[in-house]
């Protein structure tokens, strides 16, 4: 059973470096360097993951965090496709509803604590502004990296500057309402040669909405990620140095974890130091990459069950091949982490729109080579179709439930179609091939 503690882990040292291993995630050493410059940092920390806890509750609901993904890149490769990144939402929406085929990988220890966060990730269909937009945004930088050796002493300043446009990125969109996350390279030019050391790290919650006096300075709300870390189908190879690692999107799936108030598992330390969920069983450390299923490093007592080490949690560093599970105790706390301090993401949020408050009405075929059918199950007034800047492209009045558009004149690509009836309306992705 876990206690909240906030540990350091020792930063990426030289040695690691030279032995190009990656470190898989930043976000203990951003909590510490947060605290740095701004002390107290570290304690709203320790007492929002207290009130979560006490906020935790069972909910039938699924709960949507709409979503904006931020593609700064420097070169081709960096400009993720829009593939990639429904890829990755698809594969966050599959392990946040313990949906993902690998479930059936879990071994049988662990049926007493597996638990479905049912939370759903919704690129965002209205942008800050009140305009229709895809929830991808992409900036070309002449920033080749925003990491560097200065992470070596905990300093996450030139990271950070992927969320600042004046500094080569771009800022984010309101925090309060939008899941910002960073796609960039933070490789590390190391003595001439380009090391994969980082491959994300993200910011818990503290005191939100508003964060304690000074971190404007410091670390900016959201998630950030390597870009080849980024998607199941990434074109880009993930290699630091020991060999290509098979990526199935986890980082993001662990980074949001952390977004949303879960520690890792093994609480940073050895047995003695713990995550402070009560059903996720003790480890002496973190899993490197390996999925060991014969490793039980600690003594606990789950539901009476000394329970092997976890290596199918999502929150530890196992291999994204062996990943597969939250807990109950995460999916509570994550809960309460939503009914709390990150409330008005998913309550009353005008950036998601709820299709299911308008009707429930379709685009089909989708993706289409140019003819498209608007069918509803109740009567439309209007369909307007948009291109990704917002700029309308055609409009089309009508009285019933069905219309059929004829679209092949519009270039391909990713557009916006919305439907309204009376003063509703509702949007939805079309992409024209």
């Amino acid at each position: 059973m876990k206690l909240l503690l906030l540990t350091t882990l020792a930063m990426i040292s030289l040695g690691a470096l030279a032995q190009l291993q990656p470190h898989k995630c930043l976000s203990p050493e951003a909590i510490s360097y947060q605290e740095s410059i701004t002390p107290g940092f570290e304690h709203a920390v320790h007492a929002t993951f207290n009130q979560a806890k006490a906020l935790n509750t069972k909910s039938n609901s699924i709960y949507t965090i709409p979503v904006v993904v931020h593609v700064v890149y420097n070169n081709a490769a960096q400009n993720l496709p829009d593939s990639v990144i429904f890829n990755q939402i698809e594969t966050l929406n599959e392990d946040f509803n313990r949906m993902n085929a690998d479930t059936i990988n879990m071994r049988s220890d662990f049926d007493i604590v597996a638990g479905s966060p049912q939370i759903s990730f919704q690129l965002a269909q209205i942008d800050e502004f009140g305009n229709p937009t895809t929830g991808i945004t992409r900036t070309n930088t002449a920033t080749a990296s925003f990491g560097s050796l200065a992470l070596l002493g905990g300093d996450f300043s030139e990271l950070e500057q992927v969320k600042s446009t004046a500094d080569g990125g771009i800022d984010p969109w309101d925090q309060n309402r939008y899941l910002n996350i960073w796609v960039c390279n933070m490789s590390i030019d190391f003595f001439g040669t380009e090391v994969t050391a980082v491959l994300g790290y993200a910011t818990p919650p503290a005191n939100l909405p508003n964060w304690p006096t000074g971190s404007v300075n410091g670390l900016e709300d959201g998630v950030v990620i390597q870009y080849q870390a980024f998607g199941s189908n990434n074109p880009n190879v993930l290699d630091a140095g020991g060999g290509p690692i098979e990526v199935l999107g986890r980082t993001p799936t662990h980074e949001v974890g952390h977004y949303l108030g879960l520690r890792h598992i093994w609480g940073d330390g050895d047995c003695a130091e713990q995550d402070g969920i009560d059903d996720t069983p003790n480890a002496d450390a973190e899993s490197q990459q390996d999925c060991d299923p014969t490793k039980n490093t600690c003594t606990d007592n789950i539901q009476g069950i000394d329970l092997p080490d976890m290596i199918e949690n999502y929150m530890d560093y196992s291999a994204e091949t062996c990943q597969n599970s939250f807990t109950e105790g995460q999916v509570l706390l994550m809960h309460g982490v939503l009914e709390g301090p990150r409330y008005d993401l998913v309550y009353g949020n005008p950036a998601t729109v709820n299709e299911l408050d308008f009707a429930n009405w379709n685009v089909y075929p989708n993706p289409t080579q140019g003819t498209v059918t608007v069918r509803s199950d109740i009567e439309i007034d209007q369909v307007r179709v948009m291109d990704i800047s917002g700029k309308e492209v055609l409009t089309k009045t009508l009285q019933g439930s069905q219309t059929t558009l004829e679209l092949s004149y519009l270039g391909s690509g990713v557009y916006l179609i919305e439907v309204v009836s009376d003063v509703r309306k509702s949007l939805k992705r079309l992409v024209i091939q």
